[in-house]
């Protein structure tokens, strides 16, 4: 039977970066992102899409730049409890935000850092990712995929969808995904001498090449890419001019569900070419411990007004010292925000 609540999607994102400004400049100028101010609190300026807000920039000049990502759940105490018996651990505990959502930070057995949100309100349809959304989430993991898959099975009944064979070096690129959707895809980076965990996201875009050409312009720097992935998608992986992560994703066909081809994999085996991907991937990958010093967010989806916070792009999760910012316990008293997809 289908899953009709927000459990394992992917529901918002939080930019840390040392220049708020900037990165809104540079994000609108690449994913065409507005900049739309949370009506619970305008200091918390989120990212919206044509479809509406699906993250936050989060000013952070002390911690790594990166993006942390948010997963949907329907207990995050409970998902919280559950990380940590399998081997992970609490970022940042259960917050309570104003509109009765709660989210909380964690980090995988591996170090790798995301967040999980319950919103208070009910779900919204579940729908494929549409242009200007995140459409592809790619974990790299220091274990076989199979070993990290298991972790996130447990905690968001995510569904072993295809594995595939990328080589000696590259080893195996493992889809996952719910309700017969894939979401991303899963690999062991450490085959190629790259230590630590980190999740990326794949934003999705209509012209690959006109959105890349964009970014250099923007000065952005193109780490991957463009290239062809498996089932006709073309990818491209990013470093936004302050340090953080993300990557952009064509589909092959319009109208196609928004994990189709296998951005990830592809993404994967090619990271290792190029010396500018070994100079400015995140090859000190330690678990993000900063980011997740923030307020409220809103839960991604169309209509969210609040934000959940942010995902960590290649290879880069932060790792200031988990010490929540002022901003985060004032948010918890004063009531932060979010909303459920």
């Amino acid at each position: 039977m289908a899953n009709p609540t927000v459990r394992g999607r992917f529901v918002w994102h939080e930019l840390y970066t040392p220049n708020r400004t900037g990165s809104q400049e540079f994000y609108g100028k690449v994913a065409g992102w507005k900049v739309q101010a949370w009506d619970q609190d305008p200091e918390y300026q989120m990212f919206a899409a044509k479809s509406g807000p699906l993250g936050a920039a989060i000013e952070d000049r002390a911690g790594t730049p990166q993006w942390l990502t948010y997963i949907g759940t329907t207990d995050v105490d409970a998902t919280a409890d559950a990380a940590t018996r399998a081997g992970g651990r609490v970022q940042m505990a259960p917050t309570s935000l104003p509109n009765g959502s709660r989210y909380a930070v964690l980090v995988d057995p591996q170090g790798a850092t995301f967040g999980v949100h319950a919103s208070a309100s009910d779900a919204q349809p579940d729908t494929a990712a549409k242009t200007g959304e995140f459409s592809w989430h790619e974990l790299a993991s220091n274990v076989a995929p199979s070993a990290a898959f298991g972790f996130y099975a447990a905690l968001f009944d995510w569904d072993l969808m295809s594995e595939f064979d990328m080589g000696p070096t590259m080893g195996t690129y493992l889809i996952f995904g719910r309700n017969g959707r894939q979401l991303g895809g899963m690999f062991d980076h450490s085959k190629q001498g790259r230590p630590g965990a980190y999740w990326l996201g794949y934003v999705s875009v209509t012209d690959l090449e006109d959105s890349v050409e964009r970014a250099k312009a923007a000065r952005g720097s193109v780490l991957v890419g463009p290239m062809d992935v498996p089932g006709g998608d073309r990818i491209a992986q990013i470093m936004d001019p302050y340090g953080a992560f993300f990557a952009l994703h064509k589909v092959a066909a319009q109208g196609a569900a928004a994990g189709t081809a296998k951005p990830a994999k592809k993404a994967a085996a090619k990271k290792p070419a190029g010396a500018s991907v070994t100079k400015k991937a995140p090859t000190k990958k330690a678990p993000a411990k900063k980011a997740p010093a923030k307020r409220a967010k809103p839960a991604a989806g169309k209509k969210a007004k609040k934000a959940p916070a942010k995902k960590t792009a290649a290879r880069k999760p932060a790792k200031a010292k988990a010490k929540p910012k002022p901003k985060p316990k004032k948010k918890a008293a004063k009531k932060a925000k979010k909303r459920g997809r």
